[in-house]
Order: C-alpha cells, then structure tokens, then sequence
C-alpha cells in the first residue's frame, strides 16, 4: 500500500525549501521577466497538480492527516506562484512601454 502521508511530508520538504529559496530568486536585481514567468508557470502547475491530487485522495476517502497534507502542499505552491505573480506584475508596472 501507498504510504501517502510520507510521500507529501516529503514533498512538504520540497515546498518549504522552494519557499527558503523563492524569494531570494524573485528579489535578485539581474532576474528577467522571462525567467519570473517561467517560474510562476512552474509554480502554478504544481499548484494545480496538487489541487488534483487532494481532490483525488478526498475523493477515495482517504483519513484527514493525509487530505490535510495534501492541502497544505497545495497552500505551500498556491502562495509561492501568487508570489511569482505578484512580482510579475510589479516588473511589468515599472518597464518602460514601447510606442
């Protein structure tokens, strides 16, 4: 049988180190906007991916420890690509426009 609850702490390890390390990527001055949109792309991909996976074990009854960890995983990316989104938006804000 799957032990699903160790399979998500892992990958809660995973989401807290991308949450270590998102920031410092999304702060560093030479970052482009290509880059921040290729990241909040990954980042939202996870996110649905583990919006899928909690319906999925919610759907096949599995017990709430593991329901619930699979929601905070998909807290974890939901919050770090609206953070890429949000850093998105500033860089698009202070570009100049080209007429």
């Amino acid at each position: 049988m799957t032990d699903w609850l160790k399979i998500l702490e892992d990958e809660l390890r995973t989401g807290n180190e991308m949450r270590r390390r998102v920031p410092g990527m999304l702060a560093d001055p030479d970052i482009t906007v290509e880059q921040v949109k290729a990241l909040f792309s990954a980042l939202e991909q996870q996110a649905q991916f583990s919006e899928k996976l909690k319906a999925a074990l919610e759907g096949l009854g599995y017990d709430f420890p593991i329901v619930d960890k699979a929601g905070e995983l998909e807290e974890r990316y939901v919050d770090l690509a609206a953070t890429a989104a949000e850093t998105l938006k500033d860089m698009r804000s202070r570009r100049p426009r080209s007429r």
